[in-house]
């Protein structure tokens, strides 16, 4: 008798990480329901979402839930980047990036809670500039971090695994990396797509519940949670788009 199929849930589908992570996973014979607002060629399924839009969510979870009843893997990795400053900001761009980075998770987790069972992953893919406290894009991370960790907690009881993925800077089409920094700190500090995903796999099947891609950033959330006076000011100064 043939194992049953693995059914995968990706977030932001359509390229970036989501594309990468759907290609990989259909490599290792997951049957992918790619969510994203354009369409996701590498994915077996797809269905046009935005997360940050509950109604929409909601909808699409239950016509998905209606063909696959149990979701082995539910991945929030739907992001955007958004204004740079608190200072001055556009409301409606704050909104915006809160309601994606952040909200659209838990709409997600929530919409598709029905199908997560004993065994099941649920995988956050946040930033370590969640870890940093610099403009709305990294307080929409913080706050993802801090759900990713309590839900860890709460999906306890149901015998559901939470993964947190804390990546570095990537270079990708929603946030494009060239001329961010000169050579070869380019090197040192942009990873690609490839290794996210690589790492994320990994921390799935060996049940690593936090981890840093690349392991060197790490430090710079020590950092912060130490030191946040002189981490301000060495922001403050360096005036680095995070």
């Amino acid at each position: 008798m043939s194992a049953p199929v693995r059914v995968a849930v990706v977030t932001g589908a359509s390229s970036g990480i989501g594309a990468e992570l759907t290609r990989a996973l259909r490599g290792q014979g997951w049957h992918v329901v790619g969510l994203s607002r354009r369409p996701a060629p590498d994915a077996d399924e797809h269905e046009e979402c935005d997360v940050s839009d509950r109604a929409s969510v909601e909808a699409v979870a239950a016509r998905v839930l209606e063909r696959h009843p149990q979701i082995d893997l539910l991945v929030n990795n739907a992001g955007h980047k958004g204004p740079a400053k608190f200072v001055g900001v556009d409301p409606e761009a704050l909104e915006t990036i809160m309601d994606t980075n952040f909200l659209g998770g838990v709409w997600c987790l929530n919409a598709f809670l029905p199908g997560l069972g004993a065994g099941s992953h649920l995988v956050n893919m946040v930033s370590v500039a969640g870890t940093v406290a610099y403009g709305p894009y990294s307080a929409a991370k913080h706050a993802q971090l801090a759900f990713s960790r309590s839900v860890a907690v709460e999906l306890a009881p149901r015998g559901v695994s939470v993964h947190t993925i804390l990546p570095g800077f990537s270079e990708t089409p929603g946030f494009p990396q060239e001329g961010r920094f000169p050579f070869p700190l380019n090197r040192l500090l942009v990873i690609e797509p490839s290794l996210i995903v690589e790492r994320t796999l990994r921390a799935i099947e060996f049940d690593q519940r936090e981890i840093v891609v690349p392991r060197r950033y790490a430090p710079g959330a020590w950092a912060q949670a130490l030191f946040p006076g002189l981490v301000a000011r060495v922001l403050a100064r360096a005036r680095i788009d995070v």
